[in-house]
């Protein structure tokens, strides 16, 4: 047999079409790379066209910024089946269902030429939420990995889907779970959302995930140490979390979809954590009542605020979402601003910001504890339920924004004053301050995450040799 050998493997790392998967799977390709890797990332050309005009970027490589470090990032783009005009958030189940039935076919056809690069292709990595890739990974005998961007407690609430089903949402206590509330369940695992493409891409993909090779984790294992270890009974999972740009400082890889605001301008004139970010993410909406309550909220609390307010947060075609009168009076108060987008990092790492207002998304949660900030949590959409169990009941770094629906805006004042000031407030610092030695622990060198990630990439090399026969001439982690 000839001596097929090279230093490392060559994986290609397709990203889910959305924001916050986008975001890790870019640090996650700069982090394999570090370890001398190469890596061929996906990007689907709407996301590409939307993250180069937001950032008025000249050159079409998003990556461009970290190649002269020497890492071996190859960038490429795939169509998704529709113009990049499209608006995929208006037609929202219109392009899911392309995602389900038009999408594969392109990734098939991508893949025959990826495969010819040199070095070979031997490793398809791919969010968690594609179901096609352990087939096509098959088809071209490549190593399978499904990166999984949410919490493990989420992973494995669909990965015991059949269970759910057949003891009821409220009687889940085995396998890693305890006991949960239907409430706490993501909105896709509610009854009324059964028929959603949505739900149907999670059940075939959790149906196909069983035959993955690995799964990736952005998670932290001291933090989910019961479920993560319930979940290695089945399959080889590594928690490599959380996955954050190289020292945590505004990224040198353009992943944002929007234009971003500078703040840092109107933060240096207020004082150390007296500012309260806002911020419901990327993706899910929020009714105009719920916008409108939460902006006389904060009007009411009189606490400084930096608001990132998308404009289709409501919905594409709802342009007037703030009550009447509400930027002007802010303005003449200077209480508080109103941007359409940010860079995240770079704002809550601004000594000025001591809380932070969110929908409880999963990147937003670990970036918020990085900078030791406390969370009041309203979660709209998805995983962003059972995050808040995890924030609010487990961890105990948050409070809810409002305990009961509909929220009012005596409330969410009130619920600010408990998260910016008093003995709530200290109580949820000190908290949030233990939950981050965690995350910086399993970062450091000989911390979980540190290792896993190591044990990892030896762990592809093993399965790449196993079922190529294409060996590693340098088995020592670089």
């Amino acid at each position: 047999m000839e001596n097929n050998t090279s230093k490392h493997p060559h994986v290609v790392l397709f990203a889910y079409p959305l924001q916050g998967h986008v975001i890790p799977a870019v640090h996650l390709a700069i982090k394999l790379a570090s370890k001398g890797i190469t890596v061929t990332f996906v990007n689907t050309e709407a996301v590409h066209h939307q993250t180069v005009k937001s950032h008025a970027m000249e050159d079409d490589n998003i990556f461009k910024g970290v190649l002269q470090s020497g890492l071996d990032i190859r960038y490429v783009t795939i169509n998704d089946g529709f113009p990049v005009e499209f608006d995929r958030s208006l037609n929202h189940d219109q392009f899911w269902e392309s995602v389900i039935h038009d999408f594969p076919a392109q990734v098939d056809e991508l893949l025959a030429k990826l495969v010819l690069s040199n070095p070979p292709v031997n490793c398809l990595i791919s969010d968690t939420f594609f179901e096609w890739t352990t087939n096509i990974a098959k088809k071209y005998n490549l190593v399978t990995v499904s990166f999984w961007t949410e919490p493990a407690l989420v992973f494995n609430l669909y990965y015991h889907l059949d269970l759910l089903n057949k003891n009821g949402h409220g009687h889940f206590t085995s396998h890693g779970v305890r006991a949960i509330e239907p409430k706490d369940l993501s909105s896709y695992l509610q009854p009324s959302d059964y028929t959603s493409p949505i739900h149907r891409i999670i059940v075939k993909a959790f149906e196909k995930i069983k035959t993955a090779d690995f799964i990736l984790c952005n998670t932290v294992q001291e933090l989910e140490s019961e479920t993560i270890s319930a979940l290695q009974e089945k399959q080889q999972i590594y928690s490599i979390g959380p996955i954050f740009p190289t020292g945590f400082t505004k990224s040198r890889v353009a992943t944002s979809l929007w234009s971003e605001s500078d703040c840092i301008q109107w933060l240096s004139t207020r004082s150390r954590g007296s500012v309260l970010y806002v911020s419901f993410g990327s993706y899910a909406h929020a009714s105009k009542r719920e916008i409108e309550e939460i902006a006389n909220g904060l009007l009411l609390s009189k606490v400084g605020f930096i608001w990132v307010l998308r404009p289709d947060i409501v919905s594409s075609d709802e342009p007037e979402i703030l009550p009447f009168g509400f930027e002007d009076e802010i303005k003449d108060q200077e209480q508080g601003l109103i941007v359409p987008w940010c860079s995240q990092i770079e704002v809550i790492s601004h000594p000025a910001i001591g809380g932070f207002i969110t929908h409880c998304g999963w990147n937003s949660i670990l970036e918020s504890i990085w900078c030791n900030l406390p969370l009041l949590c309203f979660p709209l959409l998805t995983d962003q339920f059972t995050n808040r169990k995890l924030v609010v009941d487990d961890w105990r770094v948050g409070l809810n924004l409002c305990d009961q629906k509909p929220i009012t805006k005596e409330e969410v004042a009130e619920k600010i004053s408990h998260l910016m000031s008093g003995k709530s407030a200290d109580e949820l610092r000190r908290n949030v301050k233990e939950v981050r030695k965690a995350l910086e622990g399993a970062l450091a060198i000989g911390g979980s995450s540190h290792r896993n990630l190591d044990q990892f990439i030896d762990g592809v090399k093993a399965k790449v040799q196993e079922k190529t026969g294409f060996g590693f001439n340098n088995t020592e982690v670089s």
